[in-house]
């Protein structure tokens, strides 16, 4: 398994966090300030490069092993003598999270060898990549043995290109690297499906999924309730990063946390209120306030709707 060391204080080399299929990220902090900003970096480095994080270094107390693991970390390495720590933290968080030796750190192994596949007439198989998140279908190709078993080594989708007739790492050129979270094999073993975080587009018109251009649609179609979240999310975001002249998402941000919060209160009360109403169609619409200004404040304290449900995946 390829490992990469970064202390969170100081620049990190993309190109071979990006190789990496765990990355340790030391705390070498000496003050409250320090440790805080430290926690900070986690939390965007978990983002741009979405490959199991080790958090370790200077965490000392339940607190600090909650702050690691909620900035991102999929698990906390401790020193020795931290015994008590880390059977207070594994009776918190999991035994799992908790770590005092990185050999202790899983390796998975893969069910199936090549020589398992039925694949086509070409010798390759046909891999269906779709985004671990939404579940949408991002793009279509193959491998052959070398791609399949450089995938399983290096963590990242390595595809044969049959145009071209060499191996392509999804990626390498444009920066939109494909990070495996699953591979499954299907009921014919003659196609993967490939559960990935992709960093940018899949397609190379700059389209999310290669599969953009609409044939035959639903005239009732339904809203897919992850896809509608993050969407609104998203807008939040993009105001938050480009103000808009007369936004009341701007007005919000330029108010503070304080605002923010008085007006999350203002609508758990509305909720209440509406709840006693007869009518479900006003509850429906108070909890949709509720819900945007509660992104609001995700969106101002850095916090996704991957951290939330995440956590209540966790409950």
């Amino acid at each position: 398994m390829r490992q990469q060391e970064i202390v969170l204080s100081r620049p990190v080399d993309p190109e071979k966090c990006r190789e990496a299929q765990v990355i340790v990220a030391v705390d070498d902090s000496t003050d409250d300030a320090s440790h805080e900003a430290n926690i900070d970096r986690l939390i965007h480095l978990t983002r741009e490069f979405p490959v199991p994080f080790v958090a370790q270094g200077n965490i000392q107390t339940l607190e600090d092993v909650k702050k690691f693991l909620y900035a991102g970390a999929k698990r906390v390495l401790l020193r020795p003598g931290q015994e008590g720590l880390r059977q207070k933290a594994a009776d918190r968080f999991g035994a799992d999270k908790i770590l005092t030796s990185l050999a202790e750190l899983p390796d998975p192994q893969p069910a199936f060898g090549w020589e398992d596949f039925q694949r086509g007439p070409d010798g390759l198989m046909p891999v269906v990549a779709q985004d671990y998140q939404t579940g949408q279908v991002l793009m279509v190709a193959y491998m052959n043995q070398e791609a399949y078993e450089k995938t399983l080594e290096t963590g990242r989708m390595t595809y044969w290109s049959r145009s071209r007739q060499e191996l392509w790492v999804k990626g390498a050129t444009s920066g939109h690297f494909q990070y495996v979270k699953s591979l499954s094999l299907d009921c014919d073993a003659d196609t993967i499906l490939a559960r990935v975080a992709q960093i940018g587009a899949a397609c190379h018109t700059g389209n999310t999924s290669c599969f953009y251009r609409p044939i035959l649609e639903d005239p009732y179609p339904e809203a897919k309730p992850y896809q509608v979240l993050e969407d609104v999310y998203q807008v939040i975001l993009d105001r938050k990063r480009h103000p808009k002249e007369g936004s009341y998402t701007n007005y919000l941000f330029d108010k503070g946390v304080d605002k923010i919060c008085k007006k999350i209160g203002e609508e758990a009360t509305e909720i209440v209120i509406a709840a006693k109403n007869p009518n479900p169609e006003e509850i429906k619409y108070e909890i949709s306030d509720f819900l945007y200004h509660a992104m609001v404040l995700m969106a101002e304290k850095q916090v996704t709707w991957k951290d939330i449900l995440e956590e209540l995946a966790k409950r």
